[in-house]
């Protein structure tokens, strides 16, 4: 049973990370050779999806 669930969590923390990285760069690619596009436009928005780039945090002091 916790052999299931760390199965899952290895797969949540480098399956899922590893999409979004080769979705975006895969519209990247797409981008620079055509320009922008539906198919490069749904690419990058999947990979926001999956994994968000994170916001820069702001300092109080």
């Amino acid at each position: 049973m916790i052999q299931k669930r760390i199965a899952q969590w290895a797969m949540m923390a480098v399956a899922v990370p590893l999409a979004a990285g080769g979705a975006r760069r895969l519209s990247r690619t797409l981008e620079a050779r055509r320009g922008p596009s539906g198919v490069s436009r749904l690419l990058t928005r999947g990979a926001d999806m999956l994994r968000p780039r994170k916001a820069k945090r702001r300092r109080f002091f």
